[in-house]
């Protein structure tokens, strides 16, 4: 009994097969005026209406389950965008912090606050005079100690230390260059370790400048890396000293 009923199933299923391909074969080899293909033009047409009913039918569906998934990634956007302005309100209180407790230190211990940047006024110069073979270590500027200019006034052009006043007459003085050899100013790199040392040009090429005495960079500590800026903080002596 078994045995009948597969070959029955197999039969009917090669029987359909067959005629599947007899009716593929018919349909590409005839004309489009032919009867099967006005069927399938007959089949389409009861169709189509179907099709476009359900779609219109099944739109709300889809536009309620696009605003679910908007709404969610909305507010996962928001979970993103609170947390980050947590960390940054973090930030911003322990930078106020550090600023008033600095302030309140400076009170403590007295610190004099006249030799500071901000306590001198820019004085435009010009040169007037260098050394043709030793370019790099001291130039002339037509400003002297008529004009207020004092020893180890810092010389700075488009923003950046160029040198300091080490002679001054009373209409010109003497600028020592950051890339002569006398020369040395704490710098510090702008890192989140904040490291700092003395600034003094290289040995045999004065165009580059090295930062030397360096704290020793302790295990799991970030080393100072190429392309990061670094500022001058001060002369290693003198009034601008740190």
């Amino acid at each position: 009994m078994h045995d009948k009923q597969v070959r029955r199933r197999r039969a009917v299923l090669l029987a359909l097969v067959v005629v599947s391909l007899i009716l593929l074969t018919a349909y590409f080899g005839e004309p489009q005026s032919s009867p099967l293909h006005t069927l399938q033009r007959g089949i389409v047409q009861v169709i189509s209406p179907i099709q476009e009913g359900a779609s219109k039918v099944l739109t709300p569906f889809r536009d309620v389950a696009g605003w679910f998934s908007d709404t969610l990634h909305a507010k996962s956007r928001a979970d993103q965008l609170q947390k980050q302005n947590s960390t940054l309100r973090a930030e911003l209180a322990q930078a106020q912090s550090a600023e008033l407790l600095n302030r309140q230190l400076a009170k403590q211990v007295g610190l004099d606050q006249s030799n500071t940047i901000a306590a001198y006024q820019k004085l435009s110069a010009s040169v007037i005079s260098h050394d043709a073979t030793l370019w790099y270590e001291t130039v002339e500027v037509n400003k002297g100690s008529d004009d207020g200019v004092r020893i180890n006034a810092p010389v700075v052009w488009e923003g950046a230390l160029v040198g300091k006043v080490t002679s001054v007459g009373s209409t010109y003085c003497e600028v020592t260059l950051i890339t002569d050899h006398t020369f040395a100013a704490a710098a510090q790199v702008q890192d989140q370790n904040g490291d700092s040392g003395v600034l003094v040009p290289r040995v045999g090429n004065p165009n580059q400048l090295v930062l030397q005495d360096l704290p020793t960079i302790n295990p799991g500590q970030p080393a100072p890396q190429v392309g990061q800026q670094v500022v001058t903080l001060g002369f290693k002596n003198g009034p601008l000293q740190d």
